[in-house]
């Protein structure tokens, strides 16, 4: 369905950004990975599904290097048909005690970076009309927890923007939408679930049913392929009047 078009994908050097840009690869679309980290596994796993791949290696923080990489996904690819704004950092403190430079870096990194790719990305997809923008939200930009004000902050800015964005390019081709994922078993979940567990002397069974139970009322995961399922759709026809919407997928979190 997506042949010869190119998805940019931030922050899919693992996690929820390389399962949707395995998603969108599997769909014919070329990919340009971005992260920290080894980039050499994720490129061979993308390349071996018959597509063109491409990484770099900018820090979502910086605008400088953010304009680097939709430079050179645009010299090496063409053009950003599909922008995945996924890339994100997470900090947790009380407001009170919350450090300047952490806040600044959850903003920068959650928020600003998508303001900075869709900026640059949105000239051509005017030219082309046509373009997906989709931005990976959180359940956390629709509702609040204690103690990540700047994570809540910053997912309910990219909500406000997609609505934006999604208003501003209504009458052309380009939709653009959030994906507000719940609770997905990353390795940083999973260790939340290892300290739970050793702290309150229960097996990792009940301290994942616990975890969950306390955010998600399913008591299961949202999955990366789920996450990827639903960016392949907004990318497919039947989502042109999709436009400006937060979905959740988040096994009924946001529904209490």
């Amino acid at each position: 369905m997506l042949k010869g078009k190119t998805a940019l994908v931030t922050g899919s050097t693992s996690g929820i950004g390389l399962g949707i840009a395995r998603s969108l690869a599997l769909q014919g679309a070329n990919i340009v990975l971005n992260g920290f980290g080894d980039a050499d596994a994720p490129k061979a796993e993308i390349a071996a599904l018959g597509v063109k791949v491409g990484y770099h290696g900018a820090d979502m923080s910086k605008p400088d290097q953010i304009e680097d990489l939709m430079g050179y996904a645009s010299s090496a690819f063409g053009r950003v048909d599909i922008l995945v704004n996924n890339a994100g950092i997470q900090h947790v403190a009380k407001v009170e005690d919350f450090p300047v430079d952490r806040w600044d870096a959850v903003i920068a990194i959650n928020l600003s970076s998508a303001f900075h790719t869709t900026r640059l990305a949105v000239p051509a997809m005017r030219a082309a009309n046509w373009g997906r923008i989709i931005n990976i939200a959180s359940a956390h930009g629709l509702v609040a927890s204690a103690q990540k004000s700047a994570y809540v902050a910053a997912k309910h800015g990219i909500v406000g923007f997609t609505k934006s964005v999604a208003l501003e390019t209504a009458t052309t081709g380009i939709t653009s939408n959030a994906i507000c994922p719940g609770w997905v078993l990353t390795p940083l979940v999973q260790k939340q679930i290892d300290a739970r567990a050793a702290s309150a002397g229960i097996s990792l069974a009940q301290a994942q049913t616990e975890l969950l139970g306390e955010k998600q009322p399913s008591l299961q995961f949202t999955t990366v392929e789920q996450l990827g399922g639903l960016a392949v759709f907004l990318c497919s026809p039947a989502a042109d009047q999709v436009r400006g919407v937060a979905w959740q997928v988040d096994g009924g979190w946001t529904a209490q």
